[in-house]
């Protein structure tokens, strides 16, 4: 199937938190690992979001590390590859901060105009602006002006409320304020207040999130700062009411965090740290059963059939693929694609 259209997408988001069930959004920075996230989601029989960030589409442009070029590449290559899964897929970019809205942001939603004047579908079907390291003034501020082009454009736009601690693609929160950590309801409502009217919203809130590598249990999540949230939302604007939650720095969480955060109203959860290491792991069990053939030792000439980065790469693929599926269980999306419903 094609990469999803607006309606597709609302309608993928709305059935999710409905089903309290989330799509796993994974962050990708090159061919294989765009391949690795389709082929789990499809064996998987689930949606999700294939994300772009700026190091992400820095990387895929090889030398000219210009994040433009690559995020377009990247886009460009899913929208191809989408149409030969009996999946629905949509196309993200993660993580912009306020310091690159003009340089990275902007000109990707412009490029979605453009493809519009001439009947083309939108380049990517949402954006996240980061506004969690500027005032929340400045950053609401910011979010309205965005919400604006990207309402013109029939894109959805993801904000953040609060901060998400470690690091992550060179932002770095590993020593934020902990109160930072937990998104209040007044900063949630700030949010609603200044969008809502304008068109469809994802609202990152947080509740503990760190992004990095943890091991379960270290992390110290407070699920129910979104119930917190969702609550306030409903007894000020009604029952009906409700935010389009995203989940980010989840490693570390537990599978019951997962689940009590899906009960709240999340419908989207990055991954990327996780997935990072599932492609790389398979590519280094490679090379150290292969070492005598994936290098020219002592004269010798290797093994062109190991060396070929082939070879490795599919393994690579393969693994992330696993690891994908895996989030797709934990997410309880696997065999719920809308694809021909």
């Amino acid at each position: 199937m094609p990469v999803v259209n607006y309606e597709g997408y609302k309608e993928m988001l709305r059935k999710a938190q409905e089903g309290k069930y989330a799509y796993t959004a994974v962050n990708v920075s090159s061919i294989e690992t765009a391949n690795a996230v389709l082929e789990g989601l499809a064996k998987a029989k689930s949606d999700g979001i294939i994300q772009v960030s700026m190091g992400g589409a820095k990387h895929a442009s090889g030398m000219l590390q210009d994040s433009i070029v690559g995020a377009i590449t990247l886009a460009n290559h899913v929208h191809l590859m989408a149409e030969k899964y009996e999946i629905n897929v949509a196309l993200h970019t993660d993580h912009c901060t306020a310091a690159n809205v003009d340089t990275f942001l902007k000109p990707l939603i412009e490029e979605t105009r453009k493809r519009r004047a001439h009947g083309l579908p939108n380049l990517f079907n949402s954006h996240m602006f980061d506004g969690s390291d500027i005032p929340m003034e400045e950053n609401v501020k910011i979010a309205k002006e965005l919400m604006a082009l990207c309402a013109e454009n029939e894109i959805i736009l993801e904000v953040e409320a609060g901060v998400v601690g470690g690091e992550e693609d060179g932002v770095n929160n590993e020593h934020v304020s902990k109160d930072k950590l937990y998104t209040t309801p007044e900063d949630m409502e700030m949010f609603q207040e200044a969008l809502a009217d304008q068109g469809e919203f994802m609202l990152a809130a947080t509740f503990g999130n760190v992004h990095g590598v943890y091991k379960p249990g270290n992390v110290k999540l407070k699920p129910a700062v979104l119930k917190v949230g969702q609550d306030s939302l409903k007894a000020k604007y009604g029952e009906d009411k409700s935010y389009l939650l995203v989940f980010h720095g989840g490693s570390g969480s537990t599978l019951e965090e997962i689940h009590e955060s899906l009960e709240y109203g999340v419908i989207k959860m990055n991954i990327d740290t996780d997935t990072q290491y599932a492609f790389t792991r398979p590519v280094v069990d490679h090379i150290m059963k292969n070492y005598d053939g994936v290098l020219k030792i002592e004269g010798e000439v290797g093994n062109k059939k190991v060396y070929d980065p082939r070879a490795y790469l599919k393994k690579a693929q393969a693994g992330m693929a696993a690891r994908i599926m895996q989030a797709c269980d934990m997410l309880r999306s696997t065999g719920k694609t809308l694809y021909n419903k």
